[in-house]
């Protein structure tokens, strides 16, 4: 039977579902992202799907759904304090990609390789008419460029989720809160400012993303403690950031620091298995 669909294309069918999911949520009563945003989320989901199939979707969509909730948890007491997210945590364009280029960059990376541009395709396996890299354990395997990049892949959204749930934990929840540079005592929704609460809840979430990309298959088990670690040292040199240098420059807005702190993420979780691989051989 003739169909216009081609649904063994991965770029059709993420259009197709992507567009219907977009169509929802510009009609849904509680908007967790602008009209831009939504347009560039779009781009973003069609991308991943594209790229990683539903594997690397269901990374990005928990990131995204977990990390619009946690915005919201004491938003009426973080607005009376002037410390919420603008737009009353509603997602623009630039903090999509503020969140996702590091991740969207991988994906990319990930589906040029597939596709042969660079070196002969790797191995496939095939599921539900779509094809998807195999992580392997064994350090040879682990070291190839679509490993890496699939790890740096979760471990930049892992680091994402760690933030932001630290972040909105601690100006919601801290009971003290520091600047990390001086561990003076600090006001909530200090930049640099850091928390107990906010720490330990922020490790949570790297642990909960990091279990996510596992189960879909992207990484191994301990690329799941690359993520975790690398969210942490992450996070922490995103603080450090804050407290600096963001300041200093305006050009460093929350969203272009938000680029590095994934940056720092993905590069941080890559070089734990390259050097981990490196000693064990």
């Amino acid at each position: 039977m003739f169909s216009l669909i081609d649904y063994t294309n991965p770029w059709l069918v993420g259009l197709g579902l992507n567009t219907i999911l977009l169509s929802l949520a510009g009609i849904a009563p509680k908007k967790l992202l602008t009209p831009a945003g939504l347009f560039h989320a779009w781009l973003l989901a069609i991308l991943i799907w594209g790229t990683l199939g539903c594997q690397g979707y269901a990374v990005v969509m928990f990131y995204f759904l977990v990390g619009s909730g946690v915005t919201r948890i004491g938003m009426a007491q973080k607005e009376a304090e002037g410390i919420a997210e603008k737009r009353s945590g509603a997602r623009g364009p630039e903090n999509v990609w503020g969140s996702a280029l590091t991740g969207a960059l991988c994906a990319l990376g990930v589906g040029l390789i597939n596709s042969g541009f660079f070196v002969p395709s790797p191995q496939y396996f095939e599921f539900s008419q779509y094809k998807f890299l195999v992580f392997n354990t064994s350090a040879t395997l682990s070291t190839s460029p679509q490993s890496l990049l699939l790890l740096g892949y979760v471990a930049s959204f892992s680091t994402k989720l760690a933030d932001t749930t630290a972040s909105e934990v601690g100006k919601a929840y801290g009971k003290s809160t520091f600047l990390i540079t001086t561990f003076q005592p600090v006001p909530r929704g200090t930049e640099g400012a850091v928390s107990l609460e906010g720490t330990l809840a922020g490790i949570v979430a790297s642990v909960a993303i990091a279990f996510v990309g596992w189960a879909v298959g992207l990484i191994d088990l301990l690329g799941v403690v690359w993520c975790v670690l690398a969210a942490f040292i992450a996070t922490n040199i995103e603080s450090v950031i804050g407290a600096t240098l963001q300041s200093k420059y305006t050009w460093l807005t929350n969203e272009v620091v938000n680029i590095f702190n994934t940056l720092i993420g993905a590069i941080a979780a890559v070089l734990l298995a390259w050097t981990w691989i490196s000693i064990i051989k």
